[in-house]
């Protein structure tokens, strides 16, 4: 008898093969609570369109038959299946199993442990600091205005993004390294209109950074329901593992941070009105602003934020190439957005945000607004503006930018 199939996660990467010689669609689970990678071969493409949770194995069936031509599919239907299933990419009791032991496994660890050191970036000590090293070679040294109090970097590769890196953490005064490092970062895969923390201490090739626990249990305390605490996509997310190596290569190894993700404004994107328009999203903003407003001479801002992410690989039909064409209009656009940003205009940017649903797709704009509301004395200074081809087709823009407090 036909059953129904389970759902494939809508959670996964989906991407082309890289290959040209074995075609297809890679999937991997952004998450890692698998480590599994697929590649699903052209001609089978079209039949995970059956795990939608509503088709059943017959449906799958009679596709296969039409793919093959040939009436006996039915090892192929369950190799497909169980492959799915194995790797943890279906909604099921193998995905429940492999997403509670993740979860449970970072809930009790106690430190968060470097997950992109080995891919993104070296993952031993002294290779570390050679990288990152000759990432700032040749920084020139750029005086930051007068009362500074925060920078914007990327959280793009630091191999694609070294110059922005470099533009930013220049203006860093030696002065500043005893402060509390706010890090807003980017959540790509968290809850939207939530933010999320941890207490545990960030690890690094370079050493241990202190989480301020005090900060953290203060928002914790004052805004239960807008936070996610010891939020499992601090397990995975690199948009601060990335600032918290560059603050320890300049500072030390023992810095003191406040980790914080901010997850997507989404609901305000496509339905309208501010984000703070959620009673928890306002409740945040005004624990951080207080926080920000009675701690400022203890604190220091660090965005890890992205901007426009145009190409193939981001759902355009168009092929973008860095700096050329249809880039260009997207850079001035780009321009903008950082011109509100930098003038303190927390309005004027989301409203830019909102046009056609943020068809730039900066996903950095949530810990923009955080910030822009939490500090709102803060106007910024444009250091470096940039785009990369993170592949052949698609496009990622980013820029170094340094904050101080108006007077």
């Amino acid at each position: 008898m036909p059953h129904q199939l389970p759902r494939l996660r809508l959670s996964l990467d989906l991407m082309p093969s890289p290959d040209p010689e074995h075609p297809g669609l890679l999937i991997r689970d952004p998450f890692r609570f698998t480590d599994s990678m697929l590649l699903i071969p052209t001609q089978l493409v079209a039949c995970l369109a059956h795990f939608d949770g509503e088709q059943t194995t017959l449906d799958l069936r009679e596709s296969l038959v039409r793919i093959t031509g040939n009436i006996q599919v039915g090892d192929i239907e369950k190799h497909l299946h169980d492959t799915l299933s194995e790797a943890g990419f279906l909604e099921d009791e193998r995905f429940e199993e492999l997403r509670s032991t993740r979860i449970n496994e970072f809930v009790q660890a106690p430190k968060r442990e470097a997950s992109h050191a080995g891919s993104a970036y070296p993952d031993n000590k002294d290779e570390a600091q050679k990288a990152l090293s000759e990432f700032m070679q040749d920084a020139q040294s750029l005086s930051a205005a007068d009362g500074q109090i925060g920078i914007a970097a990327p959280h793009v590769s630091p191999f694609g993004g070294w110059e922005s890196y470099r533009d930013a953490y220049a203006t860093l005064a030696p002065s500043k390294g005893d402060r509390t490092f706010v890090v807003l970062g980017t959540s790509h895969y968290g809850e939207p209109d939530r933010f999320g923390l941890t207490r545990k201490p960030f690890v690094t090739p370079l050493g241990e950074a202190i989480t301020d626990t005090a900060l953290v249990d203060e928002i914790a305390t004052a805004a239960p329901n807008s936070i996610r605490m010891e939020d499992y996509c601090h397990a995975v997310e690199h948009s601060i593992e990335f600032q918290v190596l560059f603050l320890q290569h300049i500072y030390g190894p023992n810095i003191r941070i406040l980790p914080i993700l901010c997850g997507s404004f989404a609901h305000s994107i496509y339905k309208g009105g501010k984000p703070e328009a959620n009673d928890d999203v306002n409740r945040f903003f005004d624990v951080l602003g207080n926080m920000a407003a009675r701690r400022s001479k203890d604190l220091f801002w660090v965005l890890g934020i992205d901007m426009a992410h145009m190409g193939r690989r981001y759902g355009d039909s168009m092929v973008a190439k860095a700096d050329d064409g249809e880039m260009l209009a997207v850079a001035e656009r780009d321009r903008i957005r950082i011109e509100h940003l930098n003038k303190g205009d927390a309005d004027g940017f989301w409203s830019l945000v909102q046009e056609n649903q943020d068809d730039l797709k900066w996903c950095g704009s949530s810990p923009i607004y955080t910030f822009l509301k939490a500090v709102p004395e803060a106007r910024g200074t444009l250091r470096r503006y940039q785009q990369w081809n993170i592949d052949e087709q698609s496009v990622v823009s980013f820029a170094a930018l340094d904050f101080a407090r108006s007077y």
